[in-house]
């Protein structure tokens, strides 16, 4: 298929790449000063055009620019005859409903949302990572589950199909799961840093291997280990001593995160609820 890309961010670049890899040609790419600097590195034969012509010269639009402006750039082509009917648009988001495409369903386009369940810092690691990610595909009708479907596996994914009114905590889940970790290791480095250990950062990686390791081989509540699930109230305590002393802005993450290890210690029948007890007096001490 003819695909063109308005907005070639990372995302955007990666499967544009990845696409033409399968077959499939990219027709044309815009955007800003650095989409044209990175389409220069990775399609230096793809033109860069104007945003309603890169969008019309595409059997598939990918729109690939930052969430809130979604809406405001599809209005735009639309409203300068950039989309023609038949046409499928299809953003990259993965919070963003596909209401913010209903200016190209007036002009004819058909609704798609593709959108890889993986951290993208730039565009090699985006060309890397994404073949065997899993693919949220979000669409009007069976005919657009299937184009997503067929997209998601060209690109070297695993779809799968996620309704609209689910996209919000489907991000909200991705979040957690990917920015929460980077923010939580921030912390953790800093911490390590004030301990004395070398290279933190060096150090703390393979603790966090193993553990996603174990998460994967045993699911969330098993791979579990810590304080929280042995009910252990004197260690929590003295680890939330320290933290005052060396990064008290620390607290009350390490307070939310602590009651939710503690949830999930309970929950999973682990931790009996009356040495629970013992760590949430604890932490309400600190709250």
């Amino acid at each position: 298929m003819d695909v063109s890309v308005v907005g070639a961010g990372r995302v955007g670049t990666a499967l544009s790449v990845l696409l033409r890899r399968a077959g499939h040609r990219v027709t044309a790419v815009s955007g800003r000063a650095a989409t044209r600097a990175r389409a220069a590195l990775h399609l230096p034969d793809v033109p860069f055009l104007e945003l309603e012509d890169a969008a019309a010269a595409g059997q598939v639009v990918l729109i690939g620019v930052p969430d809130d402006l979604i809406e405001f750039v599809v209005r735009r082509i639309a409203e300068s005859g950039g989309f023609w009917p038949g046409q499928w648009v299809a953003h990259l988001s993965g919070a963003t409903p596909l209401a913010v495409l209903d200016a190209a369903r007036e002009a004819g386009g058909r609704r798609l949302s593709i959108h890889p369940l993986q951290s993208v810092p730039d565009v090699p690691a985006a060309l890397a990572r994404i073949p065997g990610s899993t693919v949220a595909i979000t669409a009007d009708d069976e005919e657009g589950f299937a184009l997503g479907e067929r997209l998601a596996g060209d690109l070297g994914g695993e779809p799968f199909r996620l309704a609209d009114e689910s996209r919000a905590v489907y991000h909200a889940a991705a979040v957690f799961a990917s920015n929460y970790l980077v923010a939580v290791s921030g912390t953790a480095a800093a911490l390590f840093g004030a301990a004395g250990v070398p290279s933190p950062v060096e150090a703390m990686v393979p603790l966090q291997r193993g553990t996603l390791e174990n998460v994967e081989r045993l699911g969330p509540a098993h791979a579990l280990t810590g304080p929280a699930l042995r009910g252990d109230a004197g260690t929590v305590e003295r680890n939330l001593g320290a933290i005052r002393e060396h990064a008290p802005e620390a607290i009350a993450a390490y307070v939310v995160m602590c009651r939710a290890a503690l949830d999930l210690a309970v929950r999973s029948g682990r931790l009996p609820e009356e040495r629970g007890a013992a760590v949430e007096e604890v932490l309400a001490r600190w709250t």
